[in-house]
């Protein structure tokens, strides 16, 4: 079995309605540039994790998208694991009777699993295939 609690939380997926300004706020506030980023995303670094500014319009097909797609919603954030197989991790998950949300799958060179807590967190767990 994966001892997800031995490790870190690796990153924060933020879903938010304007990247353009999320962005900047990151990059003036913070003084960071982004590690990663393309039209839906931008990844900030910093010393023991990454934010993930993820574009709520491009949720669909990459995370439950119902549960992010507003500012009411219960969830506007993520928190991802990286672990060295998704594929143990999830059969681990499934065995202790966790109701797997979304994947596997494999978006942007990952290959991810989500799952939510009682109170509808997300959680995501990831493995990267590059």
């Amino acid at each position: 079995m994966i001892a997800l609690d031995s490790m870190s939380i690796n990153v924060i997926t933020l879903f938010v309605d304007d990247l353009r300004a999320a962005k900047s706020f990151y990059q003036d506030i913070f003084g960071l540039s982004p590690a990663y980023e393309d039209e839906n995303s931008a990844v900030f670094d910093f010393a023991n994790m990454s934010i993930n500014l993820f574009h709520v319009g491009a949720v669909r097909g990459l995370t439950p998208s119902e549960a992010v797609t507003n500012q009411e919603a219960r969830s506007r954030f993520q928190l991802t694991i990286l672990v060295d197989d998704v594929d143990a991790a999830h059969a681990d998950l499934c065995a202790g009777g966790v109701t797997v949300i979304d994947g596997p799958m494999n978006p942007c060179g990952m290959r991810t699993v989500c799952f939510t807590d009682p109170d509808g967190h997300i959680w995501e767990i990831a493995q990267l295939l590059i």
